[in-house]
């Protein structure tokens, strides 16, 4: 199947490791030119490397905090002046801190807002512009498998992963006209360092270790084990591409089986 991704300029936020760079990867080895972006330049230079090595694609580094409506004008701007606009958008942001409704104040909720939803909200008002222009784009927002089983002990997280559904199956509707689709996919069990954070957290509670509770998990999950960044990633990319011409406003599990909801 040909992805139609060649030449095509992606942003993916939070993309310096885990499955914002999985995505960016993915996304590169298919043709696409790439704006990654995180805190870290550090993290953002081993990443476009690795990248650039892998895919020959030229990549673009712009250190952003996604929390700063400024910085996210500026990753956008210089997306458009290195490439020449923007086609596909992929909304990424670290999870929220681990607790329940009691562990936090406004200030915390306010930032995790700001983490989880608003910077999504602010993202997508940036590249709609150019998307417009072209009447075409392609937008995908990571959220949770929360958005369908809430998750103990994730309070913040199962509130505002909720609302980027509302949010995407809304901008649906609304973006139809302009050549615009939008979905959002939620991962399950996905190795990366968010999950094992939250494997160490959950182990120390218990009083068993990470290791303990990955079994404990993967006994839960009916393909038997975590998934693999590169695999959400490669569902991702689907959704992001021109070869997707008739799913938006749709949201999506990367989780191996693991939720049994309908």
């Amino acid at each position: 199947m040909d992805l139609k991704l060649k030449g095509q300029v992606a942003i993916v936020t939070a993309s310096s490791k885990g499955l914002g760079k999985a995505t960016a990867l993915q996304l590169a080895l298919e043709g696409a030119k790439v704006a990654i972006s995180s805190r870290n330049q550090e993290e953002l230079e081993r990443t476009a490397k690795e990248i650039r090595e892998a895919s020959g694609q030229p990549v673009l580094i712009v250190p952003s905090d996604v929390t700063k409506a400024e910085d996210i004008e500026n990753l956008v701007n210089r997306t458009v002046e290195e490439f020449g606009g923007v086609d596909i958008l992929i909304n990424n942001a670290g999870g929220p801190p681990a607790g329940t409704f009691d562990d936090f104040s406004d200030a915390d909720w306010i930032r995790a807002f700001e983490l989880n939803l608003l910077s999504f909200i602010r993202t997508i008002r940036a590249v709609l512009p150019h998307m417009r222009k072209k009447q075409y784009g392609r937008i995908v927002n990571f959220a949770s498998s929360s958005f369908k089983q809430p998750i103990d002990g994730l309070i913040l997280s199962n509130t505002f992963r909720t609302g980027i559904i509302g949010l995407s199956k809304t901008l649906a509707s609304e973006l139809a006209k302009d050549g615009i689709l939008i979905n959002t996919i939620g991962p399950g069990r996905v190795a990366t360092d968010r999950l094992i954070q939250l494997d160490q957290i959950r182990g120390d509670k218990l009083g068993i270790s990470r290791e303990e509770v990955r079994k404990q998990m993967e006994t839960q999950i009916p393909l038997g084990r975590y998934g693999e960044p590169e695999e959400f990633a490669k569902a991702v990319v689907f959704f992001a591409s021109g070869a997707n011409t008739y799913i938006t406003g749709q949201a999506l599990l990367v989780d191996g089986g693991m939720v049994k909801a309908i």
